[in-house]
């Protein structure tokens, strides 16, 4: 499991970019973020980082500071800004699914799990939550469970792109490549699907084998040498997932004889 979400992440890619990042809406700043990596990541975090200590109550701010920070992996601190955040604003929905999402980033899966549950309310139940509590569930090995919660979200919020990909990771994560690709090309058809998506499904591919599809779908959302270091990256990981399996197969050949 810790293999192909480390490949996930391998093919976030590293394009730049030297636009101005501006603390505003918080799906607008999330946008700016995916676009950036590297140093230029680094500085945008510790931009919204200024912004934060001088509003540490700013709502919008939080939340996106604490975005910042998961995504340069600095993620206990990023649960203590959501923290402080959620102490401002505890009854809020979103900053508490912020907060569960720091939560599991840090480590800390049942509290995670317990803070999304206590955020979500039956009668006026959020898609959101439903998707990021399927999330911490798949992170706990409990697929079925979290796949419920994806359908659930999708019911309220039919051909969500972020939730067809996140089932789509859940059948990554229990090996059904074949599933996940389905889920992966319906989440990448739709408005509104990011690079991420899209960068999801070229990974689908490329741990089927099928390299030079998966360059080419890496290669729609990267700079042609990033796509190519990524699938370097999953013809290695791949490389040693089938070590690994000859291993085991000698193993348990040694046992049986």
């Amino acid at each position: 499991m810790t293999g192909l979400v480390v490949a996930a992440l391998a093919l976030t890619g590293c394009a730049s970019s030297k636009k101005e990042l501006t603390t505003g809406s918080i799906p607008k700043v999330n946008r700016q973020l995916d676009s950036l990596r590297g140093p230029d990541l680094a500085r945008a975090a510790d931009g919204i980082g200024q912004a934060y200590e001088r509003n540490p109550k700013d709502r919008n701010t939080g939340l996106s500071y604490a975005n910042a920070l998961m995504m340069t992996g600095r993620n206990a601190q990023a649960l203590a800004v959501m923290q402080q955040v959620a102490i401002a604003h505890p009854s809020d929905r979103e900053v508490l699914s912020a907060l569960g999402k720091a939560q599991a980033a840090a480590g800390q899966l049942e509290k995670a799990l317990g803070t999304i549950q206590r955020a979500q309310t039956p009668d006026r139940p959020d898609w959101r939550l439903y998707s990021a509590e399927g999330a911490v569930l798949d992170q706990l090995g409990r697929s079925s469970e979290a796949r419920s919660r994806y359908r659930m979200a999708l019911q309220i919020q039919p051909n969500d792109p972020s939730v067809l990909s996140n089932l789509g990771m859940s059948y990554v994560l229990s090996g059904d490549l074949t599933t996940a690709e389905t889920y992966m090309r319906q989440a990448s058809q739709q408005p509104g699907a990011d690079s991420r998506v899209r960068q999801n499904l070229a990974l689908v591919v490329g741990l089927q084998g099928r390299f030079q599809e998966a360059e080419q779908l890496a290669a729609q959302e990267l700079d042609p040498q990033q796509a190519a270091a990524n699938l370097q990256y999953l013809r290695g990981m791949l490389s040693q997932q089938n070590s690994w399996k000859q291993l085991s197969s000698q193993d348990k050949a040694k046992k049986n004889g």
